[in-house]
């Protein structure tokens, strides 16, 4: 049950039998306890309309409020009304979602296809891949379990000028010193990079092999194959110890749009839209201006007959819309995309292969070092991203060692690894994914505050309460009473959690879930230091066994929709 739209139905039917028919109820969760559970605020603005008194108004609607799940009604302020849950109802509720257990919602049905990780190939993953790999990762999780038909889509880089600027450097080079492991590709390629800025000879070489390339030249064909096998499998790697969804049967490479190409720039043509300037054929779209206010170029063909980028993304913006269907396009793409984005999606539009549908850029911030700049080695090198994982298990192995030192060796290592990975995870989804953050080992490892490793020790705790009780968290047989503060607090927390999930879908927002599960950490923990659970009489331990059992499959659940792990001991 989504508690926020039920209590809002109820009081729009209140609106409406004050007269007030076609105004929003406006409910939102109460901001501190003085204030009851929830509270409606649309009486103000029905009353500024009808020009009456917003008081007397609410006072109309709340007395047209005759539900059951609510204590009476209170009219607050300038026209609030405060909403109260009445405690017998909570305790049904949370009997119902106990017995009912934490299936799938099943309250959406969207196709949606999110673009999201899309590293660039040749080279190692690195930490600059962390943010759009786990929110788009969390959202995928999210948008699934709400019921939506959702698409991952890796749109790896495994085309254009960085490949040129390869083949040329690896032409040049005797066939003995032509490795072609991951790491030999990426001093290739940052030499070859130095040489492409540098060296104007060299940088139009490298703009003829990416003509060749295209043209399905064979035997760049064949280098660049080995080139992909080994970016994919580190890939793979990275996402199989990362705890991330993606499969190679979700990459859909830049490559693959290759042959769609020019009959985009056709199709173009042929719309009329296009326009040559310099050479290069480009689209001129309303809006859209360069420092010089003059109309910025949307560049489909280069004057020497290669593909941009933007063009690559035409096609698999067309491919989406078309031929997969979708109702909705997510790309999690970092914000300085914003204006090529911008571009890209009003193409669409103009060129008719979006009709109606979503596309949308989910954008997001950089992760910092502590002096603020940049999180790079200290020669100015990108972080791999795989060697901040490792760092992460291992400190957290240290953690771990430290504060149970009775776990066994094997036991230390998988707490180690499903912390380590988590803290990291969690690290990132807390934060509003727009802001940008620092990187900070110590804050993220902390079994205190907003992290991973506090909600997994919450988990663990409720865990061993029931082995305490030589209990089945999974087979309880009580009714829910409530009858303390802390007790209320937390069961109408637990009842938030519909509500909170499909709110993050409503701005892409996975700190929304985070920030819910802390609170319920704390709920929890303030309700175990004040409600004894397994010294009371036999109907209350079992009534409180229930919302402990609750409690840790909706932490656990909640973690899983962000791809964090839980174990059972710390």
């Amino acid at each position: 049950m989504n508690l926020k739209r039920f209590i809002d139905q109820a009081v729009a039917g209140g609106l409406a039998n004050a007269g007030f028919a076609d105004t929003p109820a406006v409910v939102k969760q109460a901001a501190r306890p003085e204030f009851g559970d929830y509270q409606a605020n649309g009486v103000m603005a029905a009353a500024k309309r009808a020009g009456r008194n917003p008081r007397e108004v609410a006072g109309e609607v709340a007395a047209g409020l005759d539900v059951d799940f609510l204590e009476s009604p209170e009219v607050a302020g300038p026209g609030f009304i405060n909403l109260t849950l009445s405690a017998s109802w909570i305790a049904e509720q949370m009997q119902a979602r106990y017995r009912g257990g934490e299936s799938a919602l099943d309250v959406a049905t969207a196709r949606i296809a999110i673009d999201y990780s899309s590293p660039n190939l040749a080279k190692e993953m690195h930490v600059g891949h962390l943010r759009p790999t786990v929110i788009g990762d969390a959202l995928v999780r999210v948008l699934e379990f709400l019921g939506n038909d959702v698409i991952r889509v890796n749109h790896v880089g495994d085309w254009g000028a960085q490949f040129g600027s390869l083949l040329a450097f690896l032409d040049e080079l005797p066939e003995g010193e032509r490795g072609t492991s991951l790491k030999d590709l990426e001093a290739f390629y940052r030499e070859a990079s130095a040489r492409f800025r540098s060296d104007e000879t060299f940088a139009t070489k490298a703009r003829g092999f990416v003509v060749k390339l295209q043209s399905g030249d064979p035997a760049c064909s064949a280098l660049w194959e080995q080139f992909i096998a080994e970016s994919i499998a580190h890939c793979e790697a990275v996402y199989d110890l990362f705890n991330i969804t993606l499969t190679t049967e979700d990459i859909r490479a830049e490559s693959a749009y290759n042959d769609d190409l020019p009959r985009i720039v056709t199709d173009l043509e042929q719309q009329g839209l296009i326009t040559v300037s310099d050479g290069a054929k480009c689209v001129f779209l309303p809006g859209f201006t360069g420092k010089d206010d003059k109309p910025l170029p949307a560049i489909v063909q280069k004057s020497d007959g290669g593909y941009p980028y933007l063009a690559t993304d035409v096609a698999a913006l067309r491919y989406r819309a078309g031929e997969l269907g979708v109702d909705k396009a997510y790309y999690v793409v970092g914000a300085p995309q914003t204006l090529h984005l911008k571009q890209l999606f009003a193409l669409g539009e103009a060129a008719g292969y979006v009709d109606g549908q979503d596309f949308r850029h989910v954008p997001f911030g950089s992760i910092l070092k502590d002096d603020g700049k940049p999180f790079k080695t200290r020669d100015g090198a990108d972080v791999k991203l795989v060697d901040v994982l490792h760092e992460a298990v291992a400190r957290a192995h240290d953690v771990v060692t430290t504060k149970n030192p009775e776990l066994s060796e094997s036991e230390r290592e998988e707490v180690a690894r499903v912390v380590g990975i988590g803290a990291v995870k969690y690290a990132e989804l807390s934060k509003n994914r727009m802001t940008d953050y620092i990187f900070d080992w110590d804050a993220m490892l902390s079994f205190e505050g907003n992290t991973a490793p506090y909600l997994q020790y919450a988990y663990t705790r409720i865990r061993s309460i029931f082995r305490r009780a030589d209990a089945d968290a999974a087979a309880l047989d009580a009714t829910v009473v409530i009858s303390e503060p802390a007790e209320r607090a937390l069961c109408v927390k637990l009842l938030q959690f519909q509500e909170t999930v499909e709110q993050v879908t409503a701005d892409n927002q996975p700190n929304v879930l985070c920030n819910y599960l802390y609170e319920l950490a704390q709920s929890f923990m303030s309700f175990y230091e004040t409600c004894p659970v397994l010294s009371g009489a036999e109907a209350e331990r079992n009534s409180r066994l229930v919302i402990c059992a609750t409690t840790a499959r909706t932490l656990q659940l909640g973690l899983s929709l962000l791809g964090i792990e839980t174990v059972e001991q710390m």
